[in-house]
């Protein structure tokens, strides 16, 4: 039987949605072992001059627990 924990974090990113999430699993993943799924559960965007500027996410980490 194996357990499982659940993290939330945030990630940005200047170039998308999908790269906020990727940059911010490698980050967790540094700390936090054995990542096997993550639920975005918010997005937003960072507007600046009538321009996006930042891609930031929400989201829950699953891990199993050593």
């Amino acid at each position: 039987m194996s357990v499982a924990k659940v993290i939330e974090i945030s990630a940005e990113s200047s170039k998308s949605f999908e790269d906020a999430v990727n940059d911010g699993i490698k980050q967790a993943s540094k700390s936090v072992h054995g990542i096997k799924s993550a639920w975005i559960n918010g997005q937003q965007a960072i507007v600046d001059k009538n321009k996006v500027t930042r891609y930031r996410v929400d989201m829950k980490v699953s891990f199993v627990v050593d």
